[in-house]
């Protein structure tokens, strides 16, 4: 288990490989669908100091706003990344982002823009969103919550002992990748068999 604290150097980024289990610290922002339309649209000069060097959750999550005005997560699950293909690899340059979680993982595209970059794709466990909010520590901050709406909005969180595996990595190795492989090999097998 190796642990990372963000900001993510390249080198440490370099460093991973596919099955790598990390447990990550430190600053992480929410995006999905609106929010990666809008960074490889618009280009926001505000949104690049924020994600130097930062992962990008792809994350729906569910918030609740306390009586004293902060906010606590509920759920912090992943949600399906594949969706993000068009846009990530131009975010990950744009941004200098040096990490992406999600699930399901993510295509040729954004495997070339992670070597490119120097980024990483983790896999966060799916239908673990309670047990992955008790990780967040803290809400920094929100934007864009009143234009795109909670789960679309750009929340950023500081997590603790973050659970991920490495499943693409920054030298073109995708774990999704060779499981399809294998199972596509092992289904023409058992098709001839028959």
């Amino acid at each position: 288990m190796k642990k990372i604290i963000t900001p993510i150097s390249e080198a440490v980024i370099r460093e991973l490989k596919v099955g790598d289990e990390i447990l990550l610290n430190g600053k992480v922002v929410l995006s999905r669908d609106i929010g990666h339309k809008f960074m490889v649209e618009k280009k926001p000069e505000w949104l690049k100091p924020i994600l130097e060097e930062a992962v990008i959750y792809h994350c729906g999550p569910v918030v609740a706003r306390q009586a004293d005005g902060s906010w606590t997560f509920v759920s912090a699950g992943p949600t399906t990344s594949i969706r993000e293909e068009p846009y990530q690899a131009d975010v990950l340059e744009t941004y200098n982002v040096r990490g992406v979680i999600g699930k399901g993982g993510m295509g040729k595209k954004t495997s070339d823009g992670l070597r490119k970059a120097g980024a990483c794709y983790f896999h966060a466990t799916g239908g673990a969103g309670a047990l992955l909010a008790e990780r967040v520590k803290r809400v920094v901050d929100v934007k864009m919550l009143e234009e795109f709406g909670s789960p679309e909005a750009f929340w950023i969180i500081e997590v603790e002992d973050f659970p991920l595996v490495v499943t693409m990595d920054s030298h073109g190795g995708s774990l999704h990748e060779e499981v399809a492989n294998t199972s596509q090999a092992r289904a023409k097998e058992l098709m001839a068999a028959r």
